[in-house]
């Protein structure tokens, strides 16, 4: 079992930035892929950014490239994401997740979830 607790979640205007983190105990962390996802009101979970169990690949949802980083520390087990430019449409509860091994963009192949952390950016 993973346990995943996200933070660093509030309101911002639009322009602004985020930082959020997701703690993770329980199992080997360098053993699983981490990834965001995030869900707006009355839309489906939707896959954010994907880090490596090394950090060595990432790889981002295409209106978040650029403006968003995903990074990893495997000593203190967190994974972070750096949000910068804020939009309004980027307002969702993100959560963070695992998967053992190989990273995935598709939410039904991650094992483990955090309860969320709410993002608002206002116009």
């Amino acid at each position: 079992q993973v346990q995943l607790v996200e933070s660093g979640g509030g309101l911002v205007q639009a322009g602004g930035s985020l930082r959020l983190s997701c703690a993770a105990s329980g199992r080997t962390f360098s053993d699983y892929a981490m990834a965001w996802f995030r869900q707006a009101p009355g839309k489906e979970r939707e896959f954010v950014a994907v880090i490596a169990w090394n950090g060595g690949n990432t790889y981002y949802e295409e209106s978040v490239r650029g403006r968003f980083i995903i990074s990893r520390d495997n000593v203190k087990n967190t994974v972070s994401l750096q949000m910068n430019s804020l939009k309004p449409e980027d307002t969702a509860v993100y959560y963070c997740t695992a998967r053992e091994f190989s990273p995935s963009l598709f939410a039904t192949e991650y094992e483990y979830w955090g309860q969320g952390t709410q993002v608002t950016v206002s116009s």
